[in-house]
Parts: structure tokens; sequence; C-alpha cells
């Protein structure tokens, strides 16, 4: 009797704990305040590897060094309240630029900028200034501005080349996607080669293509190597949706440094031209005429010099065609941005061969190129 009490005992026992462990650990419940099992503590940690990874480190490293040089910029337009007649500023957008130099110029897109009558740059330490602009070229869809910061807060990024760029090579963009500031995102070169159109519909050439995330935001902001050196101006996305979706574009850092120092002296582009004003490509297609009609020549420009010919008035009132230029420097030319694309890779005083048609008959002429607006 004693024995089997005893074993009773010990079988309600045992199944008083099982009840328990049921009760305590049943699916879907907390496990209780008074439950002290490792289950209700931290887990451990497990221990780091000996150092990161040689890719890691390296993105890092280009991080801490660029992302002193990118800066925060608001675009705000100056409105009156039609009750008080005061003024107060509202914001009309944001985007990304970075530090050219230590006199305090700042390179961005001009869509970033574009309609403001105040803008405010945030640097790297979170100082904010008032900057101005100092030249803009809207075809290329750059900016410059400048503000007055003193010298040791200005990280000037460092300067690469776009011309040995190849697809597959990994890129870094930093910039302030939706008002984050100093976001970086990582990708590779997608191709190269391609263009955008810029907000004056000129064709951009040469533009970069990456699918390192860029979205609202990050426009203005720098397009880096892996060695941290700037390669392009981040600058449009294509997107159903409006936000990032894997393609996006950068002004090619060849043209930013061709570009931006004439921004600084002379507040525009200054471009070399033949000094001819060309019939429009939509009138040209409608004559049939495959090359670009001359409307006008600009008396003693180096197209009159060069003898070519606009279009005139007959003494019946017809118009008679001038001279269709066909190539220039031996290369097919069709509409007026097969012009302009081949003019911007030369400097005035340069010196380009035209072929032209004059009636039926084609000849060479050379003209020396000269500034134009």
């Amino acid at each position: 009797m004693k024995t089997s009490t005893l074993a009773l005992v010990v079988i309600l026992a045992v199944a008083g704990l099982v009840t328990a462990a049921v009760v305590r650990t049943e699916w879907g419940r907390p496990l209780g305040p008074n439950y002290d099992g490792p289950e209700g503590r931290p887990r451990p940690v497990t221990p780091p590897p000996a150092e990161l990874g040689a890719d890691e480190r390296a993105t890092i490293a280009v991080f801490e060094k660029s992302a002193k040089s990118v800066v925060f910029i608001a675009n705000t337009a100056i409105e009156r309240d039609p009750w008080s007649f005061n003024l107060f500023e509202v914001p009309q957008g944001s985007g990304s630029g970075f530090v050219w130099n230590k006199q305090g110029h700042i390179v961005t897109n001009f869509h970033v900028v574009y309609g403001a009558d105040a803008i405010t740059v945030t640097l790297a330490d979170q100082t904010e200034y008032k900057a101005r602009v100092v030249g803009i070229d809207p075809d290329h869809d750059l900016a410059v501005l400048q503000v007055q910061a003193p010298e040791s807060a200005l990280w000037p990024i460092a300067v690469g080349s776009s011309g040995d760029l190849r697809v597959g090579q990994k890129v870094l963009a930093i910039g302030n996607p939706f008002g984050l500031d100093h976001t970086l995102t990582t990708g590779v070169v997608s191709a190269l080669g391609r263009t955008i159109k810029s907000m004056t519909n000129r064709t951009i050439e040469g533009v970069i293509q990456t699918d390192a995330a860029i979205n609202p935001g990050n426009s203005g902001g720098p397009l880096l190597d892996s060695a941290g050196r700037l390669i392009g101006v981040n600058t449009q996305i294509v997107s159903p949706s409006g936000a990032f979706a894997g393609i996006g574009f950068a002004v090619p850092v060849d043209t930013v440094n061709r570009i931006v120092p004439e921004l600084i002296k002379h507040g525009r582009l200054i471009r070399p031209g033949l000094g001819v004003s060309l019939v429009p490509d939509a009138i040209t297609r409608r004559w049939g005429i495959k090359g670009l009609v001359i409307g006008r020549v600009q008396p003693g420009g180096p197209a009159a010099r060069a003898g070519l010919r606009g279009a005139r008035e007959t003494f019946s009132g017809r118009i008679e065609i001038g001279d269709v230029i066909v190539a220039v420097d031996g290369k097919p030319v069709e509409v007026a941005d097969d012009l302009m694309a081949i003019l911007e890779r030369h400097k005035v005083g340069d010196q380009v061969t035209l072929d032209i048609l004059r009636g039926n008959r084609r000849q060479q002429v050379v003209v020396t190129l000269q500034a134009v607006n």
C-alpha cells in the first residue's frame, strides 16, 4: 500500500510538472513575469569578425572621406500674404550639391535652384549659409552657387575622370533623398554614352547610367568611383512611379569640369559657334532636306568670312534656300543637336571643316569658331 501510494504521488507530481511546463510554454502566449528561463533574457552576442571585409572597409572609407563635401540645398520662393501684405518664404524643393573649392563655390543641378528667390546651403557640419547663384547652364542642367563660409568648413570634392569608365565598375552616390541628409547608396556603372534631355530640351551627351539608388533630393549630388573621386553629377531617373526604379543618370565629370570654370568666370557657358542661325529641324524635315539649312548668316561673323550663304528672298517674293550643312569634320549632321554635340568638343578659335550643299554641288568650307550666346 505504501509502495503504490508513493508511486501514485510520484506519477501525480510528474504529471503536474508536465502540465505546468505545458501551461508555461503554451504556443502564442507570454511566458509570464516569473519565468526565469533563457528565453526571457537577451540573446548572447555573437563575436564580430576580426575585421570587416575589404569591400566594406573601402566603402566606409569613401563615405567618410567624401560625405563632408556633400551639401543640402533648400530652394524657397518669396510670397506675399494677401491679407497682411507680409513677405514669407515658401519651400519649393530641395536637392544636393557638393563643394567645388575653398572659395565656397557649390556645384548642383540647374533644376534644383530653378525659380528660387532664396537658397540655403547646409554643410556637412550642419551649419547653414545663404547662397547666391554665380552661374547657370540649363542646357547641361548645371549651376554654380557660392556661400560665405570659412575655408576650414569647406571640403572640396576630389575630381576624377569619366572618359575611362567601364560598365560594371562600382559607384557610390551621396545625397539627400527625401530630405534625409548624407544618404549613401551603392551600385555599378550600368551603361555609358547615354543621352538625356535637359529642361531646355537640349540633349546632354555622354551621360552615365547607374543602378545606385537615386531618388528625389539626390539631384545635384555626386556620383563617385571606388576611390571617392567625382565621376558625375546625379541628375535624372527613369521611373513610372517617380521614385527609384534602378535607372539613374549622371552628367559626366568631364563635362562638369569643362563647364564649371566657365560658369564661375562668366556666369554662363561660352560656346563656340559658326555665327549662323539654322532653320528649325521640323521645317527642314517638312521640306524633305537632309541636313542643316542655314537661315541667316551673322554679318562679319566666321560663317560670313568663310563665304557661307543663308536663305534669301528673291525679287519674285520666293524664298531661296541657303547652304545646307551635311557634315562637320567628316561627321554627318541631320539635326541641330548633331551640330551642337560636335561643337561642344571644340573651343573658341578652333577650326572646323563643313561639308555643305549649295544647290546640287557639294563643297567643303573651313570656319574658325567664335564665342556665341
